[in-house]
């Protein structure tokens, strides 16, 4: 299971790359802003990754505990979940700091951030990514619905489960904070700016009544 799991991410992951450089480039040319260039794709590429990975991991001890529901299989899977709690709360707070950074030269949406919208990752990265989180969350509430009492008492170690979204939500934020693609905030300004000088020099310009007025009061 573990070699079919490791092939399915590397698989997974090599499918992206291409079309995460050909994205990468094209809004480089266009004057998009991107946090990186393609050479740092790889820095990129251990982040999906490890989302998968986590994924995976947090799919196998779930059910596992879920349908076998003896101790050691109980607290893997407690321990699973608490460990990608604590690396998504870690990932959240750095992509937060790192995206707070950013947002001082750049337009950056919470939505773009942490669920890849808007243009701010490929396609194929944000189906990726984006579908690991959806499958985190299901399997989660479907693993702790499944078991809600252990050993004839309310409660069950599968509801430390409902955690793990945020290791996909965080791992999500990371990889848009360092590599995501976010329009400029200065295109703005300068539509602006450019407005204000037009408007500033009709009104610097005198109309053809004072001309006239000026001429005869000189």
């Amino acid at each position: 299971m573990t070699c079919s799991l490791g092939g399915w991410v590397n698989r997974s992951v090599s499918g992206m790359i291409e079309p995460m450089a050909a994205t990468q480039t094209g809004a480089t040319d266009s004057g998009v802003s991107t946090a990186g260039s393609v050479g740092a794709s790889s820095v990129g590429t251990r982040i999906v990754r490890a989302d998968l990975v986590g994924t995976g991991l947090f799919v196998v001890s779930s059910v596992l505990a879920a349908a076998v529901f003896t101790e050691p299989f109980r607290i893997a899977g407690a321990l699973v979940a608490l460990a990608l709690f604590a690396i998504g709360i870690f990932a959240f707070l750095s992509s937060y700091w790192t995206a707070v950074q950013r947002s001082r030269a750049e337009h950056i949406a919470v939505s773009q951030l942490y669920f890849l919208g808007a243009g701010s990752a490929p396609k194929s990265l944000r189906r990726t990514m984006n579908g690991a989180l959806v499958v985190q969350a299901v399997v989660a509430l479907a693993t702790a619905f499944s078991r809600t009492n252990t050993n004839g008492k309310s409660g069950s170690t599968l509801a430390f489960g409902v955690l793990v979204p945020m290791f996909g939500l965080g791992l999500n934020g990371l990889w848009c904070a360092r590599h995501g693609t976010f329009a400029h905030r200065d295109d703005g300004a300068a539509v602006r700016n450019d407005a204000t000088v037009k408007i500033n020099s009709r009104d610097a310009t005198p109309s053809p009544q004072e001309r006239d007025q000026n001429a005869n009061q000189g």
